[in-house]
């Protein structure tokens, strides 16, 4: 026979050592939280707008935006809410259901960066077969694999976390699980990057090599910020740096969004 203590609710204790700086930290979050969500909802308008950006490349970029808006908005919300002053009491459920879109999302958008790290390679390796090869039932078959990965490992997760008792080797379960899938992922990404490399230095011209990296350097710099030193922060800072890269170092983007403002200001004045 075992003991068992059966919880209804959970206190949620905040970030540690910032005690009396909750109006500071709701302040900062709620600017974070809504200039991801407008950042990220910006570059959804600018590829939906434009013809141009129909591509798989873009198909890919759209969904990790998407991915960008609904994670921090599983745990954003309840966190300003308690940084504002509400009861920091979360009930049973509802911290299980952030659990479990937590880690849907997150190792769901983690398998996004190695899709497009494929994406990638494929466009920079084989350019003339680029469009034969990511076909959209290709796309769309990665999307779905990537889905169904983050559906399993948030399931398991989320099961052991709310049944196994913490004790023994019980206690690192779901680091396990945790670390293997992202060693699993980085892995991919750094085979594909490397493969990048490789097929970059075979062009003879440097333009061409230029250009080439330049395909590439975005999601090279949102990979490097989601596996880098602010993976501390990764449901909410991270999001909101994606919608920078993409906005500010992305040709096709910004002007796709300058096309969106320009449109949207005609019809304000008229």
């Amino acid at each position: 026979m075992r003991n068992h203590t059966l919880l209804n609710e959970f206190i949620l204790w905040g970030i540690p050592q910032t005690e009396g700086l909750e109006a500071v930290l709701c302040a900062v979050f709620s600017f974070i939280y809504l200039f991801t969500l407008l950042g990220n909802l910006l570059i959804l308008i600018a590829i939906v707008s434009s013809s141009t950006l129909h591509t798989p490349m873009y198909f890919f970029l759209g969904l990790l935006s998407t991915f960008d808006i609904l994670f921090p908005s599983v745990t954003c919300p309840k966190m300003l809410l308690y940084l504002s002053g509400q009861s920091p009491v979360i009930s049973f459920k509802g911290c299980a259901s952030q659990l479990f879109f937590y880690h849907l999302l997150g190792s769901a958008e983690g398998c996004l960066y190695s899709v497009m790290s494929y994406d990638r390679f494929v466009a920079i390796r084989h350019p003339l077969r680029y469009m034969l090869i990511m076909k959209p039932r290709v796309c769309v078959g990665l999307v779905v694999v990537a889905g169904l990965v983050g559906c399993l490992h948030a399931t398991i997760l989320t099961s052991f976390t709310f049944q196994l008792s913490y004790c023994g080797p019980n206690q690192r379960v779901g680091s396990i699980n945790v670390g293997f899938l992202a060693l699993t992922l980085l892995i991919s990404v750094c085979v594909c990057y490397t493969r990048i490399g490789i097929a970059i230095l075979r062009i003879r011209s440097s333009e061409g090599r230029q250009k080439a990296f330049s395909t590439c350097s975005a999601h090279l710099v949102a990979i490097l910020c989601a596996y880098g030193p602010v993976q501390i922060l990764n449901n909410v800072v991270s999001p909101m740096l994606n919608s920078l890269i993409y906005s500010l170092r992305n040709k096709e983007v910004k002007r796709s969004l300058k096309r969106v403002f320009r449109n949207v200001l005609l019809t304000v004045c008229e």
